[in-house]
This record gives structure tokens, sequence and C-alpha cells, in this order.
């Protein structure tokens, strides 16, 4: 799964940022990173208390950059920037203290071009880590939200299996989006849809040939009530906004997964049965499915990766082990 983001890194250096400097998961990682130079690092944290986290726990991170947003000398040139782009919805008091906590500091970093890549949420909340990258690296053209997907893997008895699921870690629910009137600007069909369509690039980012199951506790208007209605309208609409996407639904994971069940509850579909791509209805269905996938089904999972921004940041799970945290940065860094 990874030979391509590998080969992309070998091509082309690039240089990530992890927020959480201190962290042993991220100095075992970065280490890591940096024997088999796959990457420029850059660890944000006073660098006396980076350095000795480092060889309590025995990395060499000599070669990462190590950099305090204390001592930062582009430290008011950073603030400047973060004024203008908010706009004046922040003062310059405010954006100082952002600009010194480590998740803004990193995502400036980023925007002003100092490093590709961010790779943060060791020990920052998914909100800390997305929050920032809104306000700053905002969402690129054509995009109306930011979404995430995992890629889950597995080495089965007939090789490898690989699946994308979405999304599992931003988006809480689906409700349509209003203007001050009260007209509809952004249906909550139309977001569902756009997140369906962009797991589905990320799912052939990785070399997943995507078929996309938009899951549903019905299967072809099979159940009434709650998010069917949704599942059914996204599905029209993903569609519409990829026609060069297989996309079907609205389907029970069974009938997505089981040639067998697919062909006989939604007989004719070129995804029920086959599908490899689930776009979950809301969150709870979307992180407890992959969570059960990982701790029962022995998948690894690798996310939240986010969709729908100007650059590459990604969120880690405060649960996430050294392992983990080495292959997003690989995914993160590959991303740009």
């Amino acid at each position: 799964m990874f030979t391509k983001l590998l080969q992309a890194l070998k091509d082309t250096r690039r240089t990530i940022v992890f927020t959480e400097g201190t962290d042993a998961r991220i100095l075992e990682a970065a280490s890591r990173l940096i024997a088999e130079d796959l990457m420029n690092v850059i660890l944000i944290g006073a660098k006396d208390e980076v350095t000795a986290a480092a060889q309590k726990g025995g990395f060499d991170v000599a070669k990462a950059e190590i950099i305090d947003p204390a001592n930062y000398d582009g430290f008011d040139e950073m603030v400047s920037t973060l004024v203008a782009l908010r706009k004046g919805k922040m003062t310059e008091e405010e954006c100082r203290a952002l600009c010194a906590k480590g998740n803004y500091f990193g995502t400036m970093l980023v925007k002003m071009g100092k490093a590709d890549a961010l790779l943060g949420g060791a020990t920052y909340s998914t909100a800390d880590t997305v929050r920032p990258a809104l306000q700053i690296i905002k969402t690129k053209p054509g995009a109306h939200l930011v979404s995430s997907s995992f890629i889950m893997f597995r080495e089965g008895k007939d090789g490898p299996e690989t699946y994308c699921m979405g999304d599992c870690a931003i988006n809480i629910a689906y409700t349509d989006r209003v203007d001050a009137d009260g007209n509809v600007v952004l249906s909550a069909a139309d977001q569902l849809a756009e997140v369906a369509v962009e797991t589905g690039r990320t799912a052939a980012f990785f070399g997943i040939d995507p078929k996309i199951a938009l899951l549903s506790f019905s299967t072809k208007g099979s159940g009434k009530g709650a998010t069917v209605p949704l599942s059914q309208a996204a599905t029209q609409k993903a569609k519409e906004l990829a026609p060069d996407l297989a996309i079907d639904g609205e389907m029970q994971f069974d009938a997505a997964v089981s040639p067998v069940v697919g062909q006989l509850k939604f007989p004719g579909s070129q995804v029920a049965g086959y599908a490899n791509t689930f776009i979950f209805p809301c969150i709870e269905a979307g992180n407890i499915g992959y969570k059960i996938a990982q701790r029962l089904g022995g998948f690894d999972a690798y996310g939240p990766i986010l969709q729908g921004l100007n650059a590459p940041i990604n969120d880690l799970s405060r649960g996430c082990n050294a392992e983990e945290v080495y292959k997003m940065a690989i995914i993160t860094a590959g991303m740009a």
C-alpha cells in the first residue's frame, strides 16, 4: 500500500511538521523517518524539552529541526500573517496567543511554506487539529466541507485486503446549511454526497479501485425513516457529482460486501456485494464501524485522513502507537 507513497517521497523531498515534539511516539517515529532519510522533520517544542525526551527514549532526532514558538525569529511575521488571514475576526493579541500554541504554530508553518504537511493529534483532540486547518489552510476550490476517511488494511488468507471508510471522525451529522433568510445553501444530501466523492478519490489515491457504497440499515428502500432518505438522496447527488465513479446505495453492510446478499437485495448493482469504500450516514455509525473492524477484524486503521483541505493536514488518534505515527507521516507527506 505504501509503495506509491515511498516512491513519491524519493522523487520529491518533503518537510513534515509534528505539533507535539516531546511525545515519545512522535519522537520514535521521527527518528525512524530520519534514519531512513524519507523526509525532513520539524518538531515543535522547547529545544531542551524535546532533546531530553528524545534522550530518555533513546531516539536520535539530531537531524530534525526543533522549533520553539517562544524563540522563533519569524514569530512576528507569523502573527501578522494570521491577523491578515482572520480579517478582523481576531485581534493581534489573540493571534499572538494562538501562534504560541503548537497546533496553530505548525499550521502556520505549512501556510507560510516552511513545511509541506502537518501531522498532529497524539495529544491534541481532533477539533484542535481541524480548527486551525479550517481557519488557516481552508478548503480547496470546489470543496464545501472538511471530511475524513480511514484506510483499513490487513493481510488476509488470500492476500492483502484494503478498504476505505468515511466519514468516521469529523462530521457529526448532516443537516441543511441555511442563510440568514432560512434558504438552504447546502443541503445535508449535498454534504454527504461530497463526502462520498472525496472518500472515493482518497481510496483511488491509495490504490483502491473505488466501489462506493452509501450505507444504511435499509437496502434499496427496504427501511423507512431516520437517515434512509439522506442516504438515498446523497447517492443520486454523488452519482451526478462524479459519474466516473462506481457509486450506489442506500444499502446495508451485508449487501455491500456479500455478492450473494448484494445481488439478492440489490440486483443489477455494480457496487452491491463488491464494495470497498464505505460511506456512513453519521459519525456514530462511522466511528463505531471502523473501530469494530480494527479491534475485532484485525485491520490496521490509518487515519483520520482529512479531505477537502488546501494542504495535507492529518490527525492522529490519541490512542496511536509509534508505528501508526510513522505510517501516517508517510501518508501525510506523500499526499503533498
